[in-house]
C-alpha cells in the first residue's frame, strides 16, 4: 500500500500547483534535514535544554528517522516525501494537542470562564497561595501563568530565561535556568515545559480520565486516525485519578515522553483544524474554540493558546498571516494556511529552512 493511501490525494495540477515546483518544495525538504542526531536520548542528553542534572531523561524516548512530510489542500494530498507513517517523537507539537483537550474541556462545561482561576476547580495544591491562586485557565494556554514549583520532579526554574531562538540551533540559552523575579500571572511570557505540564495535569484532574483515553475517542477516531500513535509521560508522573492509576502525560519531549506519532495522523489534525472544527458534518470542537486559539496574546502576539501565530508575519514570513503552526523542537512543523487551503506536516527539516520551503510552496501555487 502506498504510503498516503490512507488520505485521498489529488494531482497538484487540479489543486492550483504548479507540479514541478511543488515536487521542488517538497525535495527541499528532504534535502534539508535537521541537525539533530538520530539517537534523540543521546541529543536530549547532550545538553539540548539544559546542562546535567537538571536534563535528567525521565520519559521514554526513541530513535528518530529520515525527513518525510505531506502537503494537503482542500484536504487532499498533493505532495509527500519520505516515510510518512513512521512514528517518532514531536516534542512540543504535543502542546498544540493539549490546546485541542482544552478546546474539548471547554465544550463540555469542565471549562466554563477562561479567566477563572484555575484552583476553583482543581483542589490539589498546586493552585494554592496567592500567587498561584490568581493563575487562570487563560494564562496556562498563553505560557504567561508564571506559575512557580516542582511536577513530577522537575522545577519551573529550569525553564525561566529560556531562549528557543538559542535552543532549536542546538545550544543551551544563555542563563537558562537561573533565578528569575516572577511576574503577576498574564504579565510576562515564557515558554516552559514545567508549567504547561501543570497544565496537562490540571485537565486531567477536569476530565478525570488520561487525556490520550480522551483524545482518542474524541479527536482521533472520529478523524479516521491510526492507532499507531501513543502519548507518554513520564515514570514519575503516575498517580490516582478516580481509583484508577494513570499517567499524567507530557506536553513535549523534554524529558522524554510526550506524542509518538506519524506525519499522515498529523495531518489529519492539521485539517480538523483548518475545518474551524469539523470532521465529515461532524462538530468534534466548537468553531469558537478555534478563534479563540489562534487570538493573538496581548504580550506575545505571536502566540496563541499553544500555536505559533504568524500575527504581521513575524514567525514566518513567506507563509500568510492567517497561518499559524504546531512546532517542536529537532524540525517538527505542522502548518496551518486557512487562506490558502492548505495544511503541511513536516518532520525533521532544519529548522532554520523552513520559511524558504514555505516560500517554496507559494511559488508553487497557480491559483
Amino acid at each position: 500500500m502506498d504510503a498516503v493511501d490512507t488520505l485521498p490525494r489529488t494531482p497538484p495540477r487540479e489543486a492550483g500547483f504548479d507540479p514541478d515546483r511543488l515536487a521542488a518544495a517538497a525535495e527541499f525538504a528532504r534535502t534539508h534535514e535537521t541537525p539533530w542526531q538520530r539517537d534523540l536520548q543521546a541529543q536530549i542528553a547532550a545538553s539540548t535544554f539544559e546542562p546535567p542534572p537538571d536534563n535528567e531523561i525521565i520519559g521514554p524516548t526513541a530513535p528518530r528517522g529520515d525527513p518525510n512530510g505531506l502537503i494537503l489542500r482542500g484536504g487532499r494530498v498533493v505532495a509527500h516525501w519520505g516515510d510518512t507513517r513512521r512514528v517518532d517523537m514531536t516534542f512540543s507539537v504535543a502542546k498544540s494537542y493539549l490546546s485541542v483537550l482544552a478546546g474539548l474541556a471547554f465544550a463540555d462545561g469542565l471549562i466554563t470562564d477562561l479567566d477563572e482561576p484555575i484552583g476553583r476547580t482543581v483542589d490539589d495544591g498546586g493552585f494554592d497561595g496567592p500567587h498561584n491562586g490568581a493563575i487562570t485557565w487563560r494564562h496556562m494556554l498563553q505560557q504567561t501563568s508564571e506559575w512557580e514549583g516542582t511536577l513530577f520532579g522537575k522545577s519551573d526554574q529550569i525553564d525561566r530565561y529560556r531562549a528557543l531562538a538559542t535552543e532549536f540551533a542546538g545550544a543551551p540559552a544563555h542563563r537558562k535556568g537561573e533565578a528569575r523575579p516572577l511576574q503577576a500571572p498574564g504579565t510576562y511570557w515564557e515558554y516552559n515545559d514545567v508549567r504547561v505540564n501543570r497544565l496537562s495535569l490540571a485537565l486531567l484532574r477536569r476530565f478525570g480520565r488520561p487525556l490520550p483515553e480522551v483524545f482518542a475517542e474524541r479527536i482521533m477516531r472520529p478523524i479516521g486516525a491510526s492507532t499507531d500513535w501513543r502519548w507518554e509521560g513520564y515514570r514519575t508522573s503516575f498517580l490516582e485519578v478516580n481509583g484508577r492509576r494513570v499517567q499524567s502525560v507530557s506536553g513535549g519531549g523534554h524529558w522524554g515522553g510526550g506524542v509518538f506519532i506519524h506525519a499522515e495522523d498529523q495531518a489529519r489534525i492539521g485539517q480538523l483544524m483548518l475545518n474551524r472544527g469539523a470532521w465529515a458534518g461532524q462538530r468534534l470542537l466548537p468553531e469558537h474554540w478555534i478563534e479563540l486559539s489562534r487570538l493573538p496574546c496581548a504580550i506575545k502576539p505571536e502566540y496563541g493558546f499553544l500555536w505559533w501565530l504568524n500575527t504581521g508575519r513575524q514567525y514566518r514570513p513567506k507563509a500568510s498571516a492567517e497561518s499559524y503552526f504546531a512546532t517542536g523542537a529537532g524540525g517538527n512543523f505542522t502548518w496551518i494556511d486557512p487562506a490558502h487551503d492548505i495544511v503541511a506536516v513536516l518532520r525533521w527539516i532544519d529548522p532554520a529552512q523552513l520559511n524558504v520551503f514555505i516560500g517554496h510552496v507559494m511559488a508553487a501555487l497557480t491559483g
